[in-house]
């Protein structure tokens, strides 16, 4: 009877590949660039690898026998009120849990997203939360290969559960409201809403995109491509843009839909150098909340996404017994202008 084949260690690796255990572990772990190691190296190591069926072994640390009582979360940035309620709230619940919350940034990049990954996976976290991936569809399979429980927030995935904003509830609302307070002055091209800022090719773009074509059509009759102008998120990018549509129509538009608040942030960069009476017959709406915006010259209306709803139903879909892809929509919230609303962690200093 043939014994079965031993399965490759380390050792094995770093013997066929003429190099240190550390080096090969470095290699797997992702950690070779921080130790310097050149990638000549690194791809032969990871090559041999996978010749000797060693990328599962690596990937089925994750497959413990025990629970570490950590449990992930990777979000773009940390500079986005979003994102920061989002991590915020992620940390209360996980302690609320017993667990011990781990939160990376991953500065949308699609390699370091996966390095940081297959970093926690090495550390034995329980379950992964992957908030605004750039790749979701190569992180949630590092996870498969892990077989780590992994949540999607604020963007759907297709191997797992999702927990989204509804982008196009808020859309819908928010231009509902600037329509119903629109001031027109007598003017074609200032007295209509303009959608501004973001990327139509994001999810939470386009469905933002999609409710303020509808609501439009439906309030008024129509809408034409010059009034979306979604170029990205920069505030560089914004300011420019914001400068370029009021030169173009001649002012302020009577309504101004801005998405997101790093987009905002460029508009009031030119904002600033403009009279306090270009504001009188326009109205803005920013899909964000930041309560700085009460105390500007002019009311601004928000939209808040609910970032702890987000996460307490991500943390219920982690812990269910079926793993599979649904899209669960969380309704966010209008914020009056000059209204400064109590979050949940109002008395934390």
């Amino acid at each position: 009877m043939t014994s079965p084949k031993a399965k490759p260690t380390i050792y094995d690796i770093a013997r066929l590949g003429e190099a240190s255990a550390s080096t090969v572990s470095a290699v797997l772990n992702g950690s070779w660039r921080k130790r310097r190691i050149s990638q000549t190296t690194a791809e032969r190591i990871l090559a041999i690898a996978e010749a000797q069926g060693y990328s599962a072994n690596l990937q089925a640390r994750g497959l413990r026998r025990a629970r570490s009582g950590m449990v992930g979360m990777i979000l773009p940035v940390h500079d986005n009120r979003f994102f920061a309620d989002m991590s915020q709230s992620f940390e209360a619940q996980a302690r609320q849990r017993g667990l011990c919350p781990v939160v990376v940034s991953t500065l949308r990049d699609p390699a370091e997203e996966a390095r940081t990954v297959g970093t926690l996976i090495a550390y034995a976290i329980d379950s992964l939360f992957i908030a605004g991936a750039t790749d979701p569809a190569a992180v949630g399979e590092l996870c498969r290969a892990a077989d780590l429980p992994h949540v999607y927030v604020d963007l759907p995935g297709f191997d797992a559960p999702s927990v989204v904003s509804d982008n196009y509830l808020g859309a819908a609302t928010l231009t509902e409201t600037l329509v119903r307070n629109l001031a027109p002055a007598g003017d074609p091209l200032r007295d209509r809403p303009y959608f501004f800022g973001g990327d139509p090719g994001d999810y939470a773009t386009s469905r933002r995109i999609e409710a303020f074509r509808a609501t439009c059509t439906a309030m008024l009759g129509g809408v034409d491509d010059s009034q979306i102008i979604a170029r990205g998120y920069a505030p560089a990018r914004a300011r420019e843009d914001i400068a370029a549509l009021l030169d173009r129509i001649g002012g302020l538009p009577s309504a101004l839909f801005i998405n997101a608040l790093t987009v905002f942030e460029g508009v009031l960069s030119h904002f600033v150098t403009l009279p306090a009476q270009a504001f009188e017959r326009t109205v803005i709406g920013c899909y964000d909340y930041d309560p700085f915006a009460a105390f500007l010259q002019f009311p601004v209306h928000m939209i808040r996404q609910n970032s702890s709803e987000l996460i307490a139903r991500a943390f219920d879909l982690i812990g269910a017994e079926d793993r599979g892809p649904r899209v669960i929509e969380i309704a966010p919230e209008l914020i009056a202008p000059r209204t400064i609303y109590a979050g949940p962690f109002g008395e934390f200093g």
